[in-house]
């Protein structure tokens, strides 16, 4: 799975992924940092997840804390928050809707 499906991906059926095409095009390639401070929380956090950086995971925490209106105590909470936890294993297919 690329970085840019993991990051845009909306849902999962089975094996197959599930991508938002539209905020894909408009947002493919940008850092954690910069989808987070344009309000893009969950790619942002995807992002961070899929590039492995410690260092973006606390910039998207502190981003959501500051802007969200709510308050994720910790990574861990904001994964919980937005429901994903790191680039599932087994994706064999890509649905770009």
């Amino acid at each position: 799975m690329s970085r840019d499906d993991y990051v845009f991906c909306i849902g999962f059926e089975g094996s197959t992924a599930i991508v938002d095409g539209r905020l894909a095009r408009a947002h493919a390639g940008w850092t954690a940092v910069r989808l987070a401070e344009a309000g893009l929380f969950k790619p942002a956090l995807a992002a961070a997840l899929y590039d492995g950086s410690p260092v973006d995971l606390d910039a998207v925490l502190a981003l959501y804390n500051a802007r969200a209106g709510s308050t994720a105590r910790s990574i861990d909470e904001l994964k919980r928050t937005f429901g994903t936890s790191g680039v599932p294993d087994g994706v064999k297919k890509i649905i770009v809707v």
